[in-house]
């Protein structure tokens, strides 16, 4: 089946982007949504879509090439709110690394945003002490940042204030050699 070209399965995954996301500044519109999807159907891309048996979209992983193709971006990974903590989320982490692998890749790479104070790096002024906070990160309220670690990727750096004062992205990766 070719999604790419699936008007109503397109409508469900950008649908669940939205409220996926909802409380980030990601994908807020329809229109944003749609356009971050049918991108990701594009050349160097990687674009997975878990669905039931009713063709409903249960969740949602993209990737997008870097570095000649030796690292692979996950952005993004989202998964319907009444089928998480079921394994779909895994699954298509685990799908992805195999597609990678397939194309060679050697490193899996993402930045998962704390815009909410859901970690203890969220919220503060991370300056001049950035490395040592990191150090020391919390998960405060389910941020995925352990979601990640439990399937093998590790913190690699953090920007402070990315997304504005005391709301980091936290750089994480994982090699898939």
């Amino acid at each position: 089946m070719n999604l790419a070209n699936d008007d109503k399965i397109l409508l469900q995954v950008a649908e669940l982007l939205i409220d996926g996301f909802k409380e980030t500044v990601s994908w807020n519109t329809l229109d944003s949504a749609l356009e971050e999807v049918r991108q990701s159907f594009g050349e160097n891309r990687i674009s997975r879509v878990a669905m039931d048996e009713n063709e409903n979209v249960l969740g949602w992983i993209g990737g997008i090439e870097e570095y000649d193709g030796n690292v692979w971006e996950l952005h993004p990974l989202v998964v319907r709110r009444d089928c998480r903590k079921k394994g779909i989320g895994r699954s298509l982490v685990e799908d992805f690394e195999k597609q990678v692998k397939i194309r060679n890749g050697t490193t899996i790479r993402l930045g998962t945003d704390d815009e909410n104070n859901r970690t203890s790096v969220g919220g503060i002024d991370l300056y001049p002490n950035v490395i040592d906070h990191l150090l020391e990160i919390k998960n405060l309220r389910e941020h995925p940042f352990e979601f990640y670690q439990k399937l093998g990727f590790v913190i690699t750096g953090i920007v402070p204030d990315a997304n504005g004062f005391g709301k980091p992205d936290i750089f994480m990766a994982k090699r898939v050699l």
